[in-house]
């Protein structure tokens, strides 16, 4: 069984290859059950945090606009697989949109999986013969494992080759669960031993577990009888009469079906007999099927209390405990907790976990409660073992409060859907180390929840909800220099003074619009007046919202600042060269009004556009320049000189310069702002319809 990812990369610039795009590698991360944690940047995660681990692959580049690469997985788990693909960091340039084409790297996975048919499934307890032929290196078999197993024991007896009995089993036994097994998997010669038995503690439940019978290389059949042997621990040996008010734990109790399937359930199932009270009897059929009755275990499963399940929101979800959330943890045992996440719905956000110690109920004792949180199967804390939260297999995140450390957390990023199991245990702590209490009931909160983000991603970050093909994710969106999962990593943050200086400079700047606003309402151009006092107020609250840090000040919502903002800055060009063409008053009022609502809909259809800013620049001096045309072909000279040029801006008081002396002219066309006396009263008489007034000479 093998699963083989093809991953290819393209470079495309302008719709076409991008053979000029730089190379830059590319890495993939591979996870199963949930999306991989990834950290290119390397940066600090946040506290009481836990890093899932992920494989992870480099492309590099062997061709101009194309590369490739494979990943094998041998044996693969079951279930979804999940890749994740990523640049290098860039180098920050800033670009002009629409000037040149941007390099886009295109990522093209394809999975090519090789299955396994026709694999024997055994059944717990019962024995049967096999053989291995001389043409074939191995026999694969499965069993499933229902809930409520606490070991599971693969036992190959009656080994021979030829019909012949041998001191030696020339075979390898290995198993494990949800896959064929690898080269890493639980193995054993069986060469060495005699009977030929595979132990595994803490058996994942629900869970197939593949069982690899591999001879050494021999001229010779092999045969042998296999089977299963598990320990049931689903019933428990305490009675209502014997339990003690505080082991109720403040609600019912049982091994139903809401959690899975039991060992009875499975075999009744599967039309085979039963498990028999007496382990002791050999149940022989006429096929040579033996069946074994399942074995007791001495430190019993206790039950296990389902949590129920409040959604909220997208990755917002709260699991709350019957009667809780203070729990009762008894001296005698454990309690189990069972949480389960929904598959794909759940994998997106972050699973939190809050223990708090009661320290009243502790009596003065030295107590501490211990936690294991687990996935597909709890692990029992137990006073006669070492405190690990770990077997021989599998490995859970471990908890503990205590009087001098009351309060825990647990911050698991993107987990693994499926039912998670959290044991509490209380032990006392002794001069022998730690033993179970007598006579002391721990009181703990426990808070159970899933949320889109770490913290929600804090004071320096927006935590945003994210979709690629189709799949729904959260991350943290990090500003102000902040970086990290939760955007608590101030290694390159900025200082509050830094933020503060940078959002008053940026703000300040816009004052360099009071001269122009001033000038034109001296000149009594007040519509141009006013576009420059609408840019200046939206760019200044624009940018204050705008800001990557925490110096924010917003008196709208951001999209409506952007929108005003920009309006205002093209509207401010648009007015100001259309001014200078000096039209007349009707066809400057048309172009004003046709330039902000087309400037309005141009931003609406694209706002970082570039030729929202060219495209009614150019339009403008096109309008100016056809104005200047038509005056130079009418005065036969050009329009206007280099002294002439300063009489289309919007000069100070320009009408009051009949009080003026000399001959200074700047235009020469009567309906025009003309500085000679005699070209004014030439101007008023044309305009009354009286001959215009003669010059005496001085």
């Amino acid at each position: 069984m093998m699963a083989v990812w093809n991953l290819i990369t393209f470079k495309e610039q302008g719709g076409t290859f991008g053979d000029s795009c730089p190379n830059r590698n590319v890495t993939v991360y591979f996870r199963s059950g949930a999306p991989p944690v990834i950290n290119p940047l390397y940066t600090r995660f946040p506290r009481d945090t836990i890093v899932p681990g992920s494989f992870a692959v480099t492309l590099t580049w062997t061709l101009p606009n194309r590369t490739t690469g494979a990943f094998n997985v041998t044996s693969p788990l079951p279930g979804d697989w999940f890749l994740a693909a990523h640049l290098p960091k860039d180098e920050g340039k800033i670009s002009v949109k629409g000037l040149s084409e941007e390099c886009q790297y295109l990522f093209q996975p394809q999975l090519i999986v090789q299955r396994l048919i026709g694999i024997s499934v055994l059944y717990p307890g019962y024995f049967i013969d096999q053989m291995i032929p001389v043409h074939n290196r191995s026999a694969l078999y499965k069993v499933f494992i229902p809930n409520y197993i606490s070991k599971v024991k693969v036992q190959l007896v009656n080994c021979s080759t030829k019909n012949k009995s041998s001191e030696s089993c020339p075979v390898v036994l290995k198993i494990r669960a949800r896959a064929p097994p690898v080269h890493n998997s639980s193995a054993l010669d069986c060469r060495e031993c005699n009977p030929c038995e595979l132990d595994t503690l803490v058996p994942a439940w629900e869970q197939w577990y593949y069982i690899l019978v591999e001879r050494y290389l021999t001229n010779c059949n092999v045969y042998f009888r296999i089977g299963v042997q598990v320990t049931d621990c689903s019933k428990s040996n305490l009675s209502k009469d014997q339990a003690q008010p505080s082991s109720s734990m403040n609600m019912p109790q049982s091994f139903g079906t809401a959690m899975g399937f039991s060992l009875s359930e499975t075999l009744s199932m599967a039309s085979l007999p039963g498990p028999s009270q007496n382990a002791n009897q050999l149940h022989t059929s006429e096929d040579s099927i033996i069946y074994l009755a399942p074995t007791a275990d001495t430190n019993k499963c206790w039950p296990i209390r389902p949590t129920l399940r409040n959604e909220l929101d997208t990755f917002s979800v709260h699991f709350y405990v019957f009667f809780g959330p203070n729990i009762s943890i008894p001296p005698d045992r454990a309690a189990v907790f069972a949480i389960n996440l929904m598959p794909v719905l759940d994998s997106g956000g972050v699973l939190n976990m809050e223990l708090k110690l009661n320290l009243s109920t502790l009596k003065g004792a030295n107590v501490t409660v211990f936690g294991c949180l687990n996935h597909g199967m709890p692990l029992f804390l137990r006073e006669n073992s070492s405190l690990k939260c770990e077997s021989e297999s599998v490995a859970g995140f471990f908890l503990s409060v205590n009087a001098s450390a009351n309060i825990t957390k647990l911050r698991i990023p993107y987990p693994q859907t499926g039912t998670w199991y959290l044991s509490l245990r209380s032990l006392c702590g002794t001069e022998h180390g730690f033993e179970a209490c007598t006579n002391i009931t721990a009181e703990v909160y426990m808070r159970s929840y899933l949320t889109p983000c770490i913290n929600d991603c804090g004071t320096y970050g927006q935590c945003k909800l994210l979709r690629t093909n189709n799949y729904l994710y959260a991350a943290c969106e990090c500003k102000a220099g902040w970086e990290g999962w939760g955007c608590t990593d101030n290694s390159e943050a900025y200082s509050y003074s830094f933020q503060l200086l940078s959002t008053l400079l940026l703000c300040l700047s816009n004052l360099m619009f009071v001269p122009p606003v001033a000038i034109a309402i001296r000149s009594h151009y007040l519509l141009e007046a006013s576009v420059y006092i609408f840019t200046m107020f939206f760019s200044t609250f624009y940018h204050a919202c705008d800001q990557p840090g925490i110096v924010v000040f917003c008196i709208m919502e951001y999209d409506v600042l952007q929108f005003c903002d920009f309006l205002g800055s093209l509207m401010s060009v648009w007015v100001t060269v259309i001014a200078m063409a000096r039209l007349k008053s009707i066809i400057k009022q048309v172009l004003y009004l046709l330039g902000a609502m087309s400037l309005s809909m141009a931003l609406q259809l694209d706002r970082h556009g570039l030729w929202n800013l060219l495209g009614p620049s150019l339009f403008a001096l096109g309008i100016m320049a056809v104005a200047w045309t038509v005056r130079t072909i009418r005065r036969r000279r050009c329009y206007p000189t280099h002294l002439e040029a300063l009489g289309v801006l919007p000069l100070p008081g320009h009408h009051d310069c009949h009080v003026c002396r000399g001959p200074l002219r700047l235009c020469g066309d009567g309906g025009e702002l003309l500085l000679h006396p005699q070209h004014l009263a030439h101007a008023d008489s044309r305009e009354r319809g009286l001959p215009p007034a003669t010059s005496r000479q001085a």
